[in-house]
């Protein structure tokens, strides 16, 4: 069964774990390319995009495949849409697989928006010493507010930063534990931290941290998906995968 992964992500990787050596799957992973340097997974993989909506179709007619599973990041809309339309338009399965959105709790202080404009417009006109976490794409939106200053981390050294005029960068990988990002945040006064509803275990910290500090949080929620099959465990789109196995 000729399987593709759109991936990129923790559970993606989880996923191709899962099936590296079993014969009676043949996967391919495919990976956007924005890590400079990603872990080799242990099936076989592609770097790079599809060419929109037509190129994407052409690779699944002429790869023969059979199925796709969309374990890209929460946040990449387009390619999820992409993937929606294709195997619509060609029949051909799709389910994805995710994480759960975070849920606020007692004690959190959310303001949700809807994209990264509005999390700029709440950071409000008053200077403020703010936590960005929502990645290296996203950072340019933040130039429109320079009265604020900004603690920003990512995986990888961003472009762009000098729109920013007061910040301090911080290059690091989760997972995170609650105890130092309260300390990062006591260290760095944050007084509102920003991220991007991603979900999952590797970067809660921050969001527990900023509960127990009464820290504000301007929330980014997810963008509306396609009424696609959704899933939160390998186990769950292993056996999806299973029920659309192609009659031998």
């Amino acid at each position: 069964m000729r399987l593709l992964i759109l991936g990129g992500t923790t559970e993606a990787s989880a996923l191709a774990r899962r099936i590296a050596g079993r014969h009676d799957l043949d996967p391919i992973l495919s990976l956007a390319g924005r890590t400079r340097s990603p872990t080799p997974p242990p099936i076989p993989f592609r770097i790079g995009g599809f060419g929109g909506i037509p190129g994407l179709k052409t690779y699944l007619i002429e790869g023969r495949i059979a199925a796709v599973v969309d374990a890209t990041h929460p946040f990449a809309a387009q390619m999820s849409q992409n993937a929606a339309i294709a195997c619509r338009d060609l029949a051909i399965p799709l389910a994805i697989l995710t994480r759960p959105a975070w849920r606020q709790q007692g004690g959190d202080c959310w303001f949700g928006v809807t994209d990264m404009k509005a999390a700029v417009l709440a950071l409000g006109e008053t200077p403020r010493r703010v936590f960005l976490t929502v990645g290296t794409l996203q950072l340019a939106a933040f130039a429109a507010a320079p009265h604020h200053h900004y603690l920003v981390r990512t995986i990888e050294h961003p472009h762009g930063m000098a729109a920013l005029p007061s910040h301090r960068l911080i290059l690091a990988r989760g997972p995170f534990g609650v105890e130092d990002e309260i300390a990062l945040m006591q260290e760095e006064r944050i007084e509102v931290l920003v991220t991007k509803n991603s979900g999952g275990a590797a970067t809660e910290a921050k969001i527990a941290a900023a509960r127990t500090l009464g820290v504000e949080v301007v929330m980014v929620e997810r963008p509306a998906t396609e009424d696609t099959r959704s899933f939160y465990t390998v186990d769950a789109v292993l056996a999806w995968i299973g029920d659309h196995r192609p009659a031998p």
